[in-house]
C-alpha cells in the first residue's frame, strides 16, 4: 500500500475520533456544567475538515493541520487543571490531535501534486 495511502486513513481515524471525543465529552463523559455544555460546538472545525480528509484532499490535510494544534494546546491547558474523568479526556485529546497533525503534515507532504 503507498505511503499516502497509510497517512490519509490514519488522519481519517485520528479525525473521527477526535471528533467522536469532543461530542462524547462535552455532551456526556464530563461536560463543564450538568447536562452537557455548549462547548460542544468546538468539533466544527474538524467537521469541515471531514469531506476532504475522507476524499484524500490534498489541500485540506494542509489546512487541517493546523487547527489540530489548537486542540492540543487545550488538551494541555485541560490536562493540567482539571482532575479525574476530565484529566483522562484531555490526555486523550492530546494524542489524537498530534496523530492528526502528523498524519495531515507527512500526507501533504507526500500525497501527489495535481497540476492545475
Amino acid at each position: 500500500m503507498h505511503p499516502a495511502r497509510l497517512l490519509n486513513r490514519g488522519a481519517a481515524a485520528s479525525l473521527l475520533l477526535l471528533i467522536a471525543l469532543g461530542i462524547a465529552w462535552e455532551w456526556r463523559l464530563a461536560p463543564l456544567r450538568p447536562g452537557g455544555s455548549t462547548l460542544v460546538l468546538k468539533v466544527l472545525p474538524l467537521l469541515a475538515a471531514l469531506p476532504g480528509i475522507l476524499r484524500g484532499r490534498r489541500y485540506t490535510h494542509q489546512w487541517a493541520s493546523l487547527p489540530s494544534l489548537v486542540y492540543a494546546m487545550e488538551g494541555i491547558v485541560r490536562a493540567m487543571t482539571e482532575n479525574g474523568m476530565s484529566r483522562w479526556l484531555a490526555l486523550a485529546e492530546i494524542v489524537l490531535a498530534l496523530s492528526l497533525f502528523a498524519t495531515t503534515a507527512f500526507y501533504a507532504r507526500a500525497a501527489p501534486r495535481r497540476n492545475a
